[in-house]
Protein backbone atom coordinates (compact mmCIF):
# COMPACT_ATOMS: atom_id res chain seq x y z
CA UNK A 1 0.00 0.00 0.00
CA UNK A 2 1.30 3.26 -0.84
CA UNK A 3 1.88 6.03 1.48
CA UNK A 4 1.45 10.18 1.39
CA UNK A 5 3.07 12.17 3.20
CA UNK A 6 1.89 15.09 4.87
CA UNK A 7 4.02 17.49 2.91
CA UNK A 8 2.07 15.95 0.03
CA UNK A 9 -1.43 16.35 1.15
CA UNK A 10 -1.00 20.42 2.44
CA UNK A 11 0.33 20.76 -1.14
CA UNK A 12 -2.75 18.93 -2.41
CA UNK A 13 -4.95 20.64 -0.76
CA UNK A 14 -2.96 24.19 -1.55
CA UNK A 15 -4.09 23.41 -5.39
CA UNK A 16 -7.61 22.29 -4.56
CA UNK A 17 -8.46 25.66 -2.80
CA UNK A 18 -6.64 27.52 -5.29
CA UNK A 19 -8.95 25.93 -8.00
CA UNK A 20 -11.86 26.73 -6.09
CA UNK A 21 -10.79 30.25 -5.58
CA UNK A 22 -10.07 30.98 -9.38
CA UNK A 23 -13.45 28.80 -10.61
CA UNK A 24 -15.32 31.45 -8.27
CA UNK A 25 -13.22 34.75 -9.52
CA UNK A 26 -13.75 33.50 -13.14
CA UNK A 27 -17.83 33.11 -12.29
CA UNK A 28 -18.23 36.15 -10.72
CA UNK A 29 -16.83 37.48 -13.57
CA UNK A 30 -18.64 35.67 -16.34
CA UNK A 31 -21.77 36.93 -14.08
CA UNK A 32 -21.64 40.54 -14.27
CA UNK A 33 -24.18 43.46 -14.07
CA UNK A 34 -27.77 41.45 -15.01
CA UNK A 35 -30.17 43.80 -17.12
CA UNK A 36 -33.77 43.60 -15.46
CA UNK A 37 -35.59 43.21 -18.34
CA UNK A 38 -34.55 42.73 -22.17
CA UNK A 39 -34.60 45.74 -24.69
CA UNK A 40 -35.15 44.23 -28.31
CA UNK A 41 -32.66 45.79 -30.69
CA UNK A 42 -34.33 47.74 -33.48
CA UNK A 43 -33.59 46.49 -36.97
CA UNK A 44 -34.13 47.08 -40.69
CA UNK A 45 -33.94 44.17 -43.58
CA UNK A 46 -31.65 44.20 -46.54
CA UNK A 47 -32.52 43.46 -49.72
CA UNK A 48 -30.53 40.38 -50.61
CA UNK A 49 -28.78 39.42 -47.16
CA UNK A 50 -29.72 37.02 -43.93
CA UNK A 51 -27.60 39.69 -42.18
CA UNK A 52 -30.07 42.84 -40.62
CA UNK A 53 -29.13 46.06 -40.43
CA UNK A 54 -29.20 47.31 -36.38
CA UNK A 55 -30.03 50.94 -35.82
CA UNK A 56 -28.18 53.54 -33.38
CA UNK A 57 -29.61 56.67 -33.75
CA UNK A 58 -32.02 58.22 -36.32
CA UNK A 59 -31.40 61.71 -37.69
CA UNK A 60 -33.86 63.81 -39.40
CA UNK A 61 -32.98 66.68 -41.42
CA UNK A 62 -35.61 70.19 -41.97
CA UNK A 63 -35.99 71.88 -44.87
CA UNK A 64 -34.23 70.75 -46.80
CA UNK A 65 -35.90 71.16 -50.58
CA UNK A 66 -36.30 74.92 -51.53
CA UNK A 67 -40.10 74.63 -52.07
CA UNK A 68 -40.74 73.08 -48.71
CA UNK A 69 -38.65 75.17 -46.72
CA UNK A 70 -41.04 78.05 -48.47
CA UNK A 71 -44.19 75.96 -47.48
CA UNK A 72 -42.93 75.70 -44.13
CA UNK A 73 -42.31 80.05 -44.06
CA UNK A 74 -38.25 79.66 -44.11
CA UNK A 75 -36.02 81.57 -46.53
CA UNK A 76 -34.03 78.47 -48.45
CA UNK A 77 -31.59 80.61 -49.65
CA UNK A 78 -29.83 81.78 -45.93
CA UNK A 79 -30.93 79.24 -43.50
CA UNK A 80 -28.10 76.14 -42.51
CA UNK A 81 -29.45 73.36 -42.08
CA UNK A 82 -30.82 71.76 -38.63
CA UNK A 83 -31.35 68.56 -37.69
CA UNK A 84 -33.80 66.40 -34.95
CA UNK A 85 -33.71 63.00 -33.70
CA UNK A 86 -36.55 60.26 -33.58
CA UNK A 87 -36.36 57.31 -31.02
CA UNK A 88 -34.52 54.63 -32.69
CA UNK A 89 -37.88 52.29 -31.76
CA UNK A 90 -39.97 54.17 -33.86
CA UNK A 91 -39.07 52.51 -37.32
CA UNK A 92 -41.79 50.63 -38.47
CA UNK A 93 -40.57 48.32 -41.26
CA UNK A 94 -42.49 47.68 -44.77
CA UNK A 95 -41.59 44.97 -46.82
CA UNK A 96 -41.55 45.11 -50.78
CA UNK A 97 -44.60 44.58 -52.62
CA UNK A 98 -47.20 44.75 -49.49
CA UNK A 99 -49.11 47.51 -48.41
CA UNK A 100 -48.99 47.64 -44.17
CA UNK A 101 -51.10 48.86 -42.01
CA UNK A 102 -50.07 52.24 -39.93
CA UNK A 103 -51.84 53.28 -37.11
CA UNK A 104 -53.23 56.74 -37.00
CA UNK A 105 -51.36 58.47 -33.94
CA UNK A 106 -52.83 59.61 -30.79
CA UNK A 107 -53.32 63.33 -29.91
CA UNK A 108 -53.63 64.71 -33.43
CA UNK A 109 -55.90 65.67 -35.81
CA UNK A 110 -53.88 66.89 -38.66
CA UNK A 111 -51.43 64.04 -39.13
CA UNK A 112 -48.87 64.38 -42.29
CA UNK A 113 -46.67 62.51 -44.86
CA UNK A 114 -43.02 63.57 -45.79
CA UNK A 115 -41.43 61.28 -48.51
CA UNK A 116 -37.85 60.66 -48.21
CA UNK A 117 -34.70 58.78 -49.41
CA UNK A 118 -32.70 57.52 -46.03
CA UNK A 119 -29.42 57.16 -45.49
CA UNK A 120 -28.00 54.16 -43.42
CA UNK A 121 -24.30 54.57 -41.98
CA UNK A 122 -21.69 51.48 -41.76
CA UNK A 123 -18.78 54.14 -39.85
CA UNK A 124 -18.93 57.17 -38.67
CA UNK A 125 -16.43 59.88 -36.95
CA UNK A 126 -16.34 63.82 -36.19
CA UNK A 127 -15.80 66.34 -38.85
CA UNK A 128 -15.81 64.27 -41.35
CA UNK A 129 -14.81 65.92 -44.90
CA UNK A 130 -17.20 65.97 -47.18
CA UNK A 131 -15.85 64.84 -50.07
CA UNK A 132 -15.51 61.56 -47.92
CA UNK A 133 -18.63 61.12 -46.60
CA UNK A 134 -20.35 59.11 -48.89
CA UNK A 135 -17.48 56.14 -47.78
CA UNK A 136 -19.83 55.79 -44.56
CA UNK A 137 -22.65 55.19 -46.26
CA UNK A 138 -23.79 51.83 -46.20
CA UNK A 139 -27.19 51.54 -48.18
CA UNK A 140 -29.97 53.18 -48.80
CA UNK A 141 -34.11 53.08 -47.91
CA UNK A 142 -37.44 54.72 -48.75
CA UNK A 143 -39.06 56.80 -45.98
CA UNK A 144 -41.48 58.69 -44.20
CA UNK A 145 -40.92 60.47 -42.09
CA UNK A 146 -44.45 60.90 -40.15
CA UNK A 147 -45.91 64.49 -38.30
CA UNK A 148 -48.30 65.17 -35.91
CA UNK A 149 -48.50 68.46 -37.49
CA UNK A 150 -50.61 70.51 -35.29
CA UNK A 151 -48.17 69.38 -32.12
CA UNK A 152 -45.17 70.33 -34.19
CA UNK A 153 -46.80 73.81 -34.89
CA UNK A 154 -48.42 74.30 -31.46
CA UNK A 155 -45.17 73.73 -29.80
CA UNK A 156 -43.27 76.20 -32.44
CA UNK A 157 -45.58 78.92 -31.85
CA UNK A 158 -45.06 78.30 -27.77
CA UNK A 159 -41.27 78.67 -28.78
CA UNK A 160 -41.23 75.47 -26.85
CA UNK A 161 -39.19 72.46 -28.49
CA UNK A 162 -41.52 70.00 -30.85
CA UNK A 163 -40.26 66.69 -30.60
CA UNK A 164 -44.19 65.22 -29.98
CA UNK A 165 -44.34 66.57 -32.87
CA UNK A 166 -41.80 64.35 -34.75
CA UNK A 167 -41.16 61.66 -32.40
CA UNK A 168 -43.97 59.19 -31.30
CA UNK A 169 -44.90 55.73 -32.32
CA UNK A 170 -44.21 54.51 -35.94
CA UNK A 171 -43.21 57.59 -37.06
CA UNK A 172 -40.07 56.40 -38.93
CA UNK A 173 -41.09 54.37 -42.10
CA UNK A 174 -38.96 52.93 -43.85
CA UNK A 175 -38.63 50.20 -47.05
CA UNK A 176 -35.65 47.43 -46.60
CA UNK A 177 -32.06 48.64 -46.86
CA UNK A 178 -30.31 48.80 -50.74
CA UNK A 179 -26.53 48.55 -50.47
CA UNK A 180 -24.72 51.18 -52.17
CA UNK A 181 -22.56 48.86 -53.36
CA UNK A 182 -25.46 47.53 -55.70
CA UNK A 183 -27.53 50.87 -56.39
CA UNK A 184 -24.46 53.31 -56.65
CA UNK A 185 -24.86 56.70 -54.41
CA UNK A 186 -27.75 58.60 -54.49
CA UNK A 187 -27.55 62.00 -55.88
CA UNK A 188 -30.33 63.08 -58.04
CA UNK A 189 -33.72 61.00 -59.49
CA UNK A 190 -37.54 61.43 -59.25
CA UNK A 191 -39.38 60.92 -55.96
CA UNK A 192 -42.69 61.20 -55.28
CA UNK A 193 -45.75 60.48 -52.77
CA UNK A 194 -49.51 59.74 -53.85
CA UNK A 195 -52.59 59.26 -51.28
CA UNK A 196 -55.74 56.94 -53.16
CA UNK A 197 -53.76 57.59 -56.38
CA UNK A 198 -53.37 61.12 -56.20
CA UNK A 199 -49.50 62.45 -56.40
CA UNK A 200 -49.24 65.00 -54.05
CA UNK A 201 -45.16 64.79 -53.26
CA UNK A 202 -42.98 65.31 -56.93
CA UNK A 203 -39.67 66.21 -56.97
CA UNK A 204 -35.84 65.09 -57.88
CA UNK A 205 -33.69 64.38 -55.46
CA UNK A 206 -31.48 66.84 -57.38
CA UNK A 207 -33.13 69.59 -55.91
CA UNK A 208 -32.17 68.91 -51.94
CA UNK A 209 -30.46 72.37 -50.77
CA UNK A 210 -27.75 69.79 -49.16
CA UNK A 211 -26.67 66.44 -50.25
CA UNK A 212 -25.89 63.88 -48.46
CA UNK A 213 -22.48 63.96 -48.14
CA UNK A 214 -23.24 67.37 -46.69
CA UNK A 215 -25.68 66.50 -44.42
CA UNK A 216 -23.16 63.67 -43.13
CA UNK A 217 -20.30 66.43 -43.07
CA UNK A 218 -22.66 68.49 -40.76
CA UNK A 219 -24.10 66.22 -38.52
CA UNK A 220 -20.36 65.12 -38.16
CA UNK A 221 -19.63 68.53 -36.88
CA UNK A 222 -22.51 68.47 -34.05
CA UNK A 223 -22.17 63.97 -33.16
CA UNK A 224 -19.82 61.70 -32.92
CA UNK A 225 -21.69 59.55 -35.93
CA UNK A 226 -21.47 55.50 -35.89
CA UNK A 227 -22.16 52.68 -37.72
CA UNK A 228 -25.87 51.84 -37.20
CA UNK A 229 -26.94 55.40 -38.21
CA UNK A 230 -29.66 56.84 -40.24
CA UNK A 231 -30.28 59.90 -42.18
CA UNK A 232 -33.85 61.03 -43.41
CA UNK A 233 -32.57 63.67 -45.90
CA UNK A 234 -35.82 65.82 -46.20
CA UNK A 235 -38.89 65.52 -48.21
CA UNK A 236 -40.14 67.25 -51.19
CA UNK A 237 -43.13 70.31 -51.35
CA UNK A 238 -47.09 69.62 -51.00
CA UNK A 239 -46.50 67.51 -47.75
CA UNK A 240 -50.19 67.13 -46.51
CA UNK A 241 -52.92 65.62 -44.08
CA UNK A 242 -53.79 61.88 -44.27
CA UNK A 243 -56.89 60.19 -42.51
CA UNK A 244 -57.69 56.78 -41.78
CA UNK A 245 -58.38 54.93 -44.81
CA UNK A 246 -55.99 56.79 -47.11
CA UNK A 247 -53.29 54.53 -48.76
CA UNK A 248 -50.00 56.10 -49.63
CA UNK A 249 -47.55 54.97 -52.24
CA UNK A 250 -44.20 56.35 -52.07
CA UNK A 251 -41.26 56.05 -54.89
CA UNK A 252 -37.93 56.55 -55.81
CA UNK A 253 -36.18 56.29 -58.93
CA UNK A 254 -33.66 53.23 -58.83
CA UNK A 255 -35.59 51.56 -55.61
CA UNK A 256 -39.29 49.45 -55.09
CA UNK A 257 -41.73 51.43 -53.99
CA UNK A 258 -43.14 51.85 -50.38
CA UNK A 259 -46.55 51.67 -49.62
CA UNK A 260 -48.75 51.61 -46.23
CA UNK A 261 -52.40 52.27 -45.39
CA UNK A 262 -53.84 54.64 -42.55
CA UNK A 263 -55.43 52.93 -40.14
Amino acid sequence: MNTIDRRTVLATGALALAGTAAQATSAEAQVGPKAMFPVAATTIPIVGETEVFQVRRIYCIGRNYAAHAIERGSDPTREPPFFFQKPTDAIQNVAIGTVADHPYPSLTKNYHHEVELVAALKSGGTNIPAEKALDHVYGYALGLDMTRRDLQNGMAAEKKPWEIGKSFDHAAVIGPLHPASKTGHFTKGAISLAVNGTVRQNSDLRNMIWSVAEQIAKLSEAFELKAGDIIYSGTPENVGPVVKGDVLLCKLEGLPDMSIRIV
